[in-house]
């Protein structure tokens, strides 16, 4: 399901994109002395610094996800999150450039977003489901290009598991998720559009008369468990029902304790019980 945004925020976008790929860009010795004063001394205004040059990049980054039908605002804004992280744990004594580092989380951040929000349906949680989940298009179009042909049949999908370390199957499923897109239960069918999909459901719910039944069955059990009990010794009785008719089972061990005799007697007063139960139901 594609998000559009509207005409204002489409020209809020583009004025927010325009100011940030406007923004200098930073020398990697100033660059490292921004992080080393945001880092050693919680420098707020270099760390807005550090952050402002390099939004460009996650624009850039994250125009490249915008296939997958969300809106670009909210890619960007996922993606300075990843922006912020990066710049809380980037270590300056390291060397790095603070682009290269940045790129891992503001990629990460923007694929998780993804990943939450392209269906109502969860799509992979796993680092290789992920994995799978980004680079199906690419694998498929590569076998396709390469063996001129629409589809990639069982052997496409046996190289694309092998090339991604999942199950096969793991392919399959995510070939009909990627194929298909999220319909409303309320949507109408038909040429009048009188009937909606939700008409059409089956119900797996027992139906009136089986619940009915199943009550009327579970009153009989309980009243032929009864009578069953009330035959036995009152000792017997309890131990019955603390061993087996309560939320929580009570050990053999405390209930011997409770009357007064060994847990080995209570087991066997258990078993003696359990078989007259048995014979009289």
């Amino acid at each position: 399901m594609a998000h559009i945004d509207d005409p204002q925020t489409q020209k809020a976008n583009m004025a927010y994109i325009k100011t940030s790929m406007s923004a200098p860009m930073l020398e990697k010795e100033h660059e490292l002395d921004l992080a080393r004063r945001w880092r050693e001394k919680g420098d707020e205004k270099a760390l807005h610094e550090l952050i402002e040059s390099y939004t460009r990049l996650v624009i850039s980054l994250a125009s490249k996800f915008r296939n997958y039908g969300l809106p670009m605002g909210d890619l960007i804004q996922e993606g300075n999150i990843g922006l912020m992280q990066a710049a809380n744990r980037f270590e300056p004594d390291r060397e790095l450039r603070f682009s290269t580092y940045a790129s891992w989380w503001v990629r990460s951040s923007i694929q998780d977003y993804v990943l939450r929000n392209w269906s109502i349906v969860r799509t992979g949680t796993t680092a290789a489901q992920k994995s799978l989940f980004f680079n199906f298009r690419r694998l498929r179009a590569k076998i396709e290009n390469d063996n001129e042909a629409e589809g990639i049949g069982e052997d496409g999908r046996a190289e694309i598991a092998k090339e991604l370390g999942v199950k096969v199957k793991e392919v399959e499923q995510m070939e009909g998720r990627l194929s298909g897109v999220d319909s409303s239960l309320n949507m109408t069918i038909g040429d009048e559009g009188q009937e909606e999909w939700q008409n059409f459901l089956a119900d797996d719910a027992p139906n009136p008369e089986e619940i009915v039944t199943t009550m009327k069955d579970s009153q009989t059990r309980s009243a032929w468990i009864n009578d069953a009990l009330s035959e036995l010794p009152e000792r017997e009785q309890r131990i019955i029902r603390e061993r087996h008719l309560g939320y929580e089972t009570v050990t053999l061990e405390a209930l011997g304790k409770e009357l007064g005799i060994s847990k080995e007697r209570v087991r066997q007063l258990e078993y003696r019980a359990m078989t007259h139960l048995k014979t009289s139901i």
